[in-house]
């Protein structure tokens, strides 16, 4: 699919595209754009940071990849795929863990709340902010808020 995308942008392939690529599906889950670039420079430390944007850009234009914000100003990417359940997230802001949740009573909820005003729902998105037993647990010990 990224072949076919790329080609009909004009685009050319390259090594330097395939590594950032296969990198960043082999690391999966919401990866920032600098851990990917850290990543990819392991294995090719003449791969450019701007490289990296322009092939995350490609991967986003293109379905394969959805870039999210999680409130921490960075971009993050997860892959997309057509079997991959719509899942909401649960966001630490202590130590900025991220994790996936699928709730079937939730995503009800949301179509009648929806429906009720009048509105066919499209896309949507669940995000929750708070912080993790670790980091509550952390906090009480050491007297910190």
């Amino acid at each position: 699919m990224l072949g076919s995308f790329i080609a009909s942008r004009g685009l050319k392939h390259s090594r330097q595209r395939d590594a950032i690529v296969e990198t960043f599906f082999e690391m999966g889950g919401h990866v920032p754009i600098e851990e990917l670039v850290a990543r990819v420079r392991q294995r090719d430390g003449h791969i450019s940071v701007a490289t990296v944007y322009r092939t995350m850009k490609l991967l986003a234009e293109c379905g394969l990849a959805l870039p999210r914000q999680f409130g921490d100003g960075q971009t993050r990417y997860e892959p997309a795929s057509v079997d991959a359940h719509h899942h909401d997230h649960l966001i630490c802001t202590g130590c900025g863990a991220i994790v996936e949740f699928e709730n079937e009573d939730i995503e009800a909820l949301q179509l009648r709340v929806a429906r009720s005003h009048g509105f066919e729902v499209e896309s949507h998105k669940l995000e929750l902010y708070g912080r993790c037993a670790g980091c509550r647990a952390g906090a009480g010990a050491e007297g910190s808020p």
